[in-house]
């Protein structure tokens, strides 16, 4: 696979999971507490491919680098919170599992992305 068709797959990839954390956020219970953790997870998990996409549109190698390491870090972020929602049982565990294995696929291509650099 050519550098252009992985970086439209990937944003494609990226942009596909934000919309699946948004639909999850919005099944979270309506309370003071679920509010905290649907603002997290929603802005952790949008950012890793927002991110993304301003890393191929960045000016400078080092530029790329940084926000390939943003997109990185939003990934394991949003597994964090991922990981509070399924302790607090608060979605169905085979739903939050399904988002926490891209998620950590996602993780795993920006560390080796990052590791490239």
């Amino acid at each position: 696979m050519e550098n252009k068709e992985f970086t439209k797959k990937l944003e494609l990839r990226t942009r596909q999971f934000a919309i699946s954390i948004i639909k999850m956020s919005a099944s979270l219970p309506k309370s003071a507490e679920s509010l905290v953790i649907r603002n997290q997870v929603t802005k952790s998990g949008t950012s890793i491919g927002a991110n993304y996409r301003e890393a191929n549109r960045s000016r400078s190698k080092k530029d790329f680098k940084n926000k390939i390491k943003i997109s990185e870090s939003e990934a394991s972020e949003t597994i964090y919170w991922l990981e509070i929602i399924l302790e607090l049982n608060w979605i169905e565990p085979n739903h939050v599992c399904e988002i926490m294995k891209e998620s950590k696929e996602l993780l795993a291509i920006y560390t080796s992305i990052s590791n490239k650099l």
